[in-house]
């Protein structure tokens, strides 16, 4: 394969793209569609396919259920795509615009990021997401998945073509990876001429790792989502308890699954016992603190390794602490800065809570499994960032573009 063209051709587009006009990438979007919703049965024909090879392969079945498309999914990446319709366009926004004392208007006006290149594993829905995404922010992408997903991207990858085509926009707004071999994530990444201008790496931990080691752009990421619980002594048992199955139990596999539970110990005599009731239905391995096991004999030992571990699998460490503020400190020593909730009746609690851990999204009285860019209305995301500058947390269309200054004047010179 020719990288460098793909990569010119990319970045010969970044001004079409970053241009063109809300009407036209909607426009594009509509017809992307339509063309999933023509192409449904061959979607699942060709995830099939990999499903197929993934059971002979011997995928665990955390990756099995990341790469499985079914009608409820095909539906999802309906709505994500027409929800994002919907969005307000952030390129060419004008904010905090301000008269200076010389009479120059400066303020920022927001601009796609360039070329994106996403690379994944599994999730074949994330090329749908991920082109619809960069498509509305005005950015040309590069999109890489798997090879165990690699039937389904490239049967989504012909809606997208279609889109574009429909809309008049180039082929090579974008452009999916037509291999899964690994020398193209390096041509994406690094040597002299990277392809991308930004890279979003989503997959296990060694991807991840991989990626921003040795990237010669920026790179948005989360590396894990060691995601807790903590239910306050002031607190709802009953909600607790639903909060605490459905952050559990809803999806395996997935990084906004709770892997650790902290229990203060003034409810731990009633709740654990209770705790431990629901989750027997599903076979969950309970590994807890000295305290749990007093309460609950048949949980195992939890180690120093399993406060930071996640599971992605029917497993949950638990532990009994003090106090809010232990269950902070613990949090934000072991955690992943992903997500972390609290179950709480106390506002003030809960407001210190919400100050105080240091995770790209805190909850209240809900469970972990809302930190997704779709819930919380973004229409989809393309990644769930754990950094600290730019974009935190699940990455829509403002997290795809950056501010530049912009100065408005009436024949001002400086003296």
């Amino acid at each position: 394969m020719n990288y460098q063209a793909m990569a010119m051709s990319a970045k010969s587009v970044r001004t079409t793209i970053g241009t063109a006009s809300t009407d036209t990438k909607n426009s594009a979007l509509l017809a992307i569609r339509d063309a999933v919703v023509a192409s449904r049965v061959k979607i699942l024909q060709s995830n099939e396919k990999d499903l197929d090879a993934g059971r002979i392969n011997g995928l665990d079945s955390a990756l099995l259920d990341r790469l499985e498309l079914n009608e409820a999914r095909i539906d999802a990446m309906i709505e994500g795509i027409e929800q994002v319709i919907a969005l307000p366009d952030p390129v060419g926004e004008l904010s905090r615009m301000t008269r200076r004392p010389s009479g120059i208007e400066v303020g920022f006006m927001r601009q796609p990021l360039g070329v994106i290149g996403i690379i994944y594993e599994a999730r074949p829905n994330v090329t749908v997401d991920a082109a619809v995404l960069c498509l509305k922010s005005g950015n040309a992408s590069v999109l890489r998945g798997g090879s165990e997903a690699f039937h389904s991207n490239q049967a989504i990858a012909e809606c997208i073509s279609i889109g574009l085509a429909s809309a008049g926009l180039p082929g090579a707004c974008v452009q999916v990876a037509p291999t899964a071999d690994r020398e193209f994530v390096g041509a994406m990444i690094g040597g002299d001429h990277p392809m991308c201008d930004v890279i979003i790496p989503r997959g296990g931990k060694g991807l991840i790792e991989r990626i921003s080691k040795d990237a010669r752009v920026p790179v948005i990421k989360h590396l894990d989502g060691n995601c807790h619980v903590y239910v306050d002594a002031e607190s709802d048992q009953q909600e607790a308890l639903e909060i605490l199955e459905n952050a559990k139990t809803h999806r395996y596999g997935v990084c906004n699954a709770a892997e650790s539970f902290l229990i203060h110990e003034a409810v731990a005599e009633a709740l654990l016992p209770a705790l431990n009731a629901v989750l027997e239905p599903y076979e969950i391995e309970i590994r807890g603190c000295e305290r749990v096991r007093a309460i609950m004999p048949s949980a195992k030992v939890a180690t120093e390794d399993d406060w930071f571990e996640e599971y992605l699998g029917p497993i949950v460490a638990v532990k009994v602490v003090p106090s809010v503020d232990a269950a902070i400190e613990h949090i934000n020593t072991y955690g992943s800065h992903h997500t972390d909730a609290i179950v709480s009746t106390n506002y003030k609690t809960v407001r210190h809570f919400m100050r105080a851990v240091d995770s790209s999204s805190v909850i209240a009285n809900a469970s972990t499994r809302f930190a997704d860019g779709f819930e919380y209305g973004l229409g989809a995301e393309i990644g769930i960032s754990t950094d600290r500058i730019h974009a935190r947390g699940p990455v829509g269309l403002e997290g795809l573009t950056n501010q530049k200054w912009v100065v408005f004047g009436e024949g001002q010179v400086r003296v």
